[in-house]
């Protein structure tokens, strides 16, 4: 297992956010956290990214304690996309060349301005390569985002909400960009997603948190009609168009 989280408890102040959290990630899978607003979702992401410090519980990536990484460590193994991004007056270019920090020593080699242009094209970025990141619509920043954390080259790709600000085109776009370096470069993604179609298309496990705790996890089997219920308060059932599971609100 590339990530193992084990039993992690996290609480602002006297409010326990997280509880007995303990789950498995291997290489190649794309993992959805779900779960209503205040689940504790994305805290999750920021404790697995030492953002913020569980008060118990152990994180294991690629074997390693978390704890005993130093921060250029956390960066080469995890790349973190946050829900709220904003635009810095650099070029697109070097926003996304930003991503290979952890490995540079002295000087940007050519390497990693290979791996630069070579997550620009893969995004379909090219074009903005000398615009101003501070020039782009929300959609634009947030996959300028996605390619900086790609760029890492981690073993871990956290991202909080990436569908957020896209539209329906680049939802599609950037959630299979997702899935295909998830399995062609070998490395796990954890997702934090609200979209459960969007989910159950390109994600291989689900983890459903409510009040903090696991609901349930597994394969697309149990995103269905009760766990709906019990996690999210409304009745849906799970369908089918041409072998794609499609949530319906009843």
């Amino acid at each position: 297992m590339i990530l193992s989280v084990d039993n992690i408890e996290f609480s602002y102040r006297n409010k326990i956010v997280l509880k007995n959290i303990k789950f498995k990630v291997k290489r190649g899978e794309v993992v959805s956290i779900l779960g209503m607003n205040g689940a504790g979702k994305s805290t999750l992401l920021k404790c697995i990214n030492r953002i913020l410090k569980p008060k118990r519980g152990t994180i294991l990536v690629d074997g390693f304690n978390l704890n005993q990484l130093d921060e250029k460590g956390v960066a080469r193994n995890i790349a973190y996309v946050p829900q709220n991004v904003t635009g810095n007056n650099i070029s697109v270019f070097d926003a996304v060349l930003l991503g290979r920090k952890p490995y540079i020593k002295w000087d940007v080699s050519n390497k990693d301005l290979e791996i630069t242009g070579k997550i620009l094209k893969l995004m379909h970025l090219e074009e903005y390569a000398l615009r101003n990141a501070n020039e782009l619509s929300g959609g634009e920043l947030q996959k300028v985002i996605i390619a900086r954390a790609l760029v890492q080259e981690p073993k871990i790709l956290l991202l909080d909400e990436p569908a957020n600000n896209l539209d329906l085109k680049n939802q599609m776009e950037v959630m299979k960009i997702i899935k295909d370096i998830s399995k062609t470069q070998n490395i796990a993604s954890v997702v934090v997603m609200h979209d459960l179609n969007l989910a159950l298309r390109f994600s291989d496990k689900f983890i459903m948190l409510k009040d903090g705790m696991i609901h349930s996890e597994g394969n697309s089997g149990i995103i269905n009609s009760e766990n709906i219920k019990d996690v999210y308060n409304v009745d849906a059932y799970v369908d089918h168009y041409k072998g794609i599971p499609v949530v319906v609100l009843a």
